[in-house]
C-alpha cells in the first residue's frame, strides 16, 4: 500500500478495487470496504468486521479516513431545524443544516471552508476562502447528520458554505459517490447544486450527463443591480446566464430554479418583478422568493410579508411559476456562515 495516506472516502468503486489489487487483496474486499463506508456508515477500519484485522491495520497506515466532529448543534424551536458545525480533518470548520419536510429530510451541505464570491448578503463570503472541501468531507456532512439524527436523508442541497461550481472535479465525485447504488443511493433527481452563475461550469455540468436540479442564484433583474449585490456579475452578464440556463435545460430536461432573495427597498418592487417575468419568461424555470436572512455584518434587512406576497402576485399574473420558500431555522442563524463567523470570531 501507498506511502502517502490517500483519501479512502473519496474513492470511487473502481478506483478502490485498484487500490485493493496493487495491495495484493481480492477485488471484493474493495466491496466490503465500500460498503462499510457508503452504506453502513462506518466510523473507523476497525468497525469492518469481515475485515482480517491485518487488513484493517494496513488500510489505517495507508489511507486518510474521514470523519467529522461536531462541535456545535443548535435546534430552531420554531420547525425543528437542526444547524451542525463540523469540524474537519484539519481543525477548520464548516456548516449543514438538517431541515424535516413532509415530503422527507433534506440536508444542505457545504463544498468549501468559506467563499471567494463575496456575494454582499452573505456571511460565508465575509472573510474569504480557506480551501475547498474533498468529496469525503461533502460526503461526510451527510453521513454525520444521518448517524446523528438517526434519521434518513431524501434530499441533498448543495448551497451551504462556499460556490459549489468553484470546487468542480470535488463536486462532481461527490455526486457520484452520493448517488452511487452501492452506497446511500440518494436518487441524483433529489439532489441540488446552487450556483451564483459561473457559466463555464454551468455548461460544463449541463454535459456530465446527470439528472440533478441547478439553482441559479439570480437576486436581481439587470446587470448593474445584480454587479452591485454579487462581484460574480462583473464578469458574466445575465445574458449569458440565461444562454448557459437554457443550455443546461436543452441537455438535461432538468428545469431551473433561480433564487431570489428579497432585500427590502434593493430588489422588491413591481419594476424589479417585471423584469424578472421578461427575462426569465422564456425558461422552462422555477423561482424560489427568500426573505433575505438578516447579516449583522451587513445592512440588509428582509422585504416585509406583504412585500414578498406582491411580488410573488406579480411574477404570477407574467405566467412565472413562483413560490415562497418556507423559513426554516431562523432563530438559529438560519443564514449560511454566519455560525462559523461567531465561533471563529468569539
Amino acid at each position: 500500500m501507498k506511502d502517502t495516506k490517500a483519501d479512502i472516502k473519496s474513492m470511487d468503486l473502481e478506483e478502490l478495487k485498484k487500490e485493493m489489487e496493487e495491495a495484493g487483496e481480492k477485488s471484493f474486499r474493495a466491496n466490503q470496504i465500500y460498503e462499510w463506508m457508503h452504506g453502513k456508515l462506518a466510523r473507523d477500519f476497525d468497525e469492518m468486521t469481515n475485515l482480517s484485522k491485518n487488513l484493517r491495520e494496513r488500510c489505517r497506515e495507508a489511507y486518510l479516513f474521514t470523519v467529522l466532529k461536531a462541535v456545535k448543534v443548535q435546534e430552531s424551536s420554531l420547525d425543528g431545524t437542526k444547524k451542525f458545525l463540523f469540524e474537519l480533518p484539519d481543525g477548520n470548520t464548516v456548516e449543514s443544516v438538517w431541515m424535516k419536510y413532509k415530503h422527507g429530510n433534506s440536508v444542505c451541505i457545504s463544498s468549501q471552508v468559506g467563499c471567494r464570491m463575496g456575494c454582499r448578503f452573505c456571511a460565508s463570503a465575509i472573510d474569504g476562502l480557506v480551501r475547498p472541501l474533498a468529496p469525503s468531507e461533502m460526503l461526510e456532512q451527510v453521513y454525520a447528520i444521518t448517524l446523528l439524527t438517526g434519521e434518513r436523508v431524501s434530499n441533498v442541497v448543495v448551497m451551504g458554505m462556499g460556490e459549489p461550481l468553484d470546487n468542480y472535479d470535488n463536486l462532481i465525485k461527490f455526486i457520484k459517490l452520493l448517488t452511487d447504488e452501492n452506497g446511500l443511493h440518494i436518487s441524483q433527481r433529489n439532489v441540488t447544486v446552487s450556483t451564483c452563475g459561473l457559466v463555464p461550469q454551468m455548461r460544463k455540468l449541463a454535459d456530465e450527463g446527470l439528472q440533478i436540479t441547478l439553482a441559479l442564484s439570480l437576486h436581481a433583474a439587470d446587470d448593474e443591480k445584480r454587479r452591485e449585490l454579487m462581484p460574480v456579475a462583473r464578469k458574466y452578464t445575465l445574458a449569458e446566464l440565461m444562454d448557459a440556463c437554457a443550455y443546461y435545460f436543452d441537455k438535461t430536461g432538468r428545469r431551473i430554479t433561480f433564487e431570489y432573495s428579497l432585500i427590502s427597498g434593493e430588489n422588491d418592487g413591481e419594476k424589479d418583478a417585471r423584469e424578472l417575468a421578461r427575462l426569465i419568461g422564456r425558461l422552462n424555470c422555477h423561482v424560489n422568493l427568500i426573505p433575505v436572512n438578516p447579516v449583522k455584518e451587513r445592512d440588509f434587512v428582509s422585504s416585509s410579508s406583504e412585500k414578498v406576497l406582491a411580488f410573488k402576485n406579480k411574477l404570477e399574473k407574467y405566467g412565472i411559476n413562483v413560490t415562497i420558500r418556507r423559513e426554516m431555522g431562523r432563530d438559529i442563524d438560519g443564514a449560511c456562515g454566519q455560525l462559523r463567523r461567531r465561533q471563529l470570531h468569539q
